[in-house]
């Protein structure tokens, strides 16, 4: 008899962002996609809301949400992954302006309380505490979770939540 080795599971906290098509059916489809079930696995689903642009102004409104995942992949491969459902839904980071229009934009919060600095991947998100778009959605599944010292309500009450909007479930 052969035993498998207990695979370590780790919690992830994945931001979703997006303001070309159809978001709101982009996010079921591309959560669907990440969300496997069996390496990766749905804990938590904020609502959607609708918030301005950040960064580059002059484009349209963002929809973003985020999502808690329990996944058994180490956080490169967890990237990767979130790279290929990207591309799956027309995106190709190369070619496209820096915090410009996007139909999907995934992006890694938080893998468990892991701190990782590399060229590709950094987390805790590197600008995490700065983006109320990402921070709202945070707080409504996550608001007691402590991400690099902080905790997430805590954080949200340091930023400005002004022309954010909870969307009604469709």
């Amino acid at each position: 008899m052969v035993e498998r080795a207990a695979l370590s599971v780790a919690e992830a906290l994945i931001a979703l962002g997006g303001n070309v098509g159809n978001v709101r059916s982009t996010f079921d489809r591309a959560v669907a996609m990440l969300c496997d079930g069996d390496e990766v696995r749905l804990l938590a689903r904020s609502s959607n809301y609708r918030t301005p642009p950040w960064g580059v102004t002059d484009q349209p409104l963002f929809i973003n949400a985020v999502i808690a995942v329990a996944t058994s992949l180490p956080p490169r491969d967890l990237f990767t992954r979130a790279l290929k459902v990207e591309r799956a839904f027309g995106r190709d980071r190369s070619h496209e302006r820096r915090w410009g229009p996007r139909t999907l934009d995934i992006d890694i919060l938080a893998y468990d309380d892991l701190i990782l600095d590399d060229a590709d991947l950094t987390l805790p998100h590197p600008r995490l505490f700065e983006r109320a778009f990402v921070l709202l959605p945070l707080a409504e599944i996550a608001p007691e979770r402590l991400v690099g010292g902080i905790r997430v309500r805590d954080a949200l009450a340091r930023v400005d939540t002004a022309g954010i909007e909870k969307l009604p479930c469709p």
